[in-house]
């Protein structure tokens, strides 16, 4: 998806009235899947309000929602476009995070992706993005594959955490040396993340400033070191990895 298309697709996203909105179950946190009537078209998405998030010991309470739409701003200023378009706006059940849904496999998931060498230079941007978000629950069901063979990340509430949290199913390149294309993607995309444009503006201030200062210095290690991350020395997987 091209920043125009993903431009059009955000005003949507801000602009739609909510025909429906029904409850996805299994979820930790209040999770619906809505439909908005654009006008001239209607949109599938996930909404996940702010009112329906579990707190939890090591984020701040009701930040979430913030952290989605943070995950998509990152992208975005990376250059990567990994995560779907996503706002922060009132729904049904009050303000919160609506992310264009993406229909894809659920059979497709990390696991099956990794088997394709064609995919492996979308899945090495995904690993390195989720260590500069901090990404403390990239399981493998949260990589979508959509008809065109691009690769989606979603569930990105729990990044961007001060404290290292990274646990990923993304570890097959760890160590190894980031290719020299992908390495000049980061470097670029590091410099838009210092910069004083309005994207980084928007991510600035959907996090605190340790945290953004953080993702920062997240990216610059990447750069300095130019070698996918290693496992941390605490628990570095997800659970369940799927």
């Amino acid at each position: 998806m091209e920043p125009a298309e993903m431009d059009a697709v955000e005003a949507r996203l801000s602009r739609g009235q909510f025909l429906e909105c029904r409850p996805v179950w299994y979820s930790s946190n209040s999770v619906f899947l809505g439909r908005l009537d654009c006008g001239d078209a209607s949109l599938l998405v996930i909404y996940k309000p702010r009112s329906g998030e579990t707190p939890l010991w090591d984020f701040p309470e009701g930040t979430l929602y913030r952290r989605e739409a943070a995950a998509y701003r990152l992208a975005r200023l990376l250059g990567w476009p990994l995560v779907p378009p996503t706002v922060i706006r009132e729904g049904p059940a009050g303000i919160g995070s609506v992310q264009l849904f993406i229909r894809h496999d659920a059979e497709k998931h990390y696991f099956v992706q990794r088997e394709d060498p064609s995919l492996w230079p979308q899945l090495q941007r995904l690993c390195l993005f989720d260590a500069i978000a901090n990404n403390a629950d990239r399981k493998g069901g949260h990589c979508l594959l959509d008809a065109s063979g691009h690769v989606w990340a979603i569930d990105n509430g729990l990044c961007f955490n001060e404290q290292y949290k990274l646990r990923s199913v993304i570890w097959d390149w760890a160590g190894e040396p980031i290719p020299g294309e992908l390495l000049a993607e980061l470097e670029a995309g590091l410099e838009r993340l210092r910069g004083d444009s309005a994207e980084s503006a928007a991510l600035r201030g959907l996090l605190s400033e340790r945290e953004f200062e953080q993702t920062i210095r997240r990216a610059e290690q990447l750069v300095r070191a130019g070698v996918f991350p290693l496992p941390g020395p605490t628990r570095h997987y997800p659970w369940p990895l799927v």
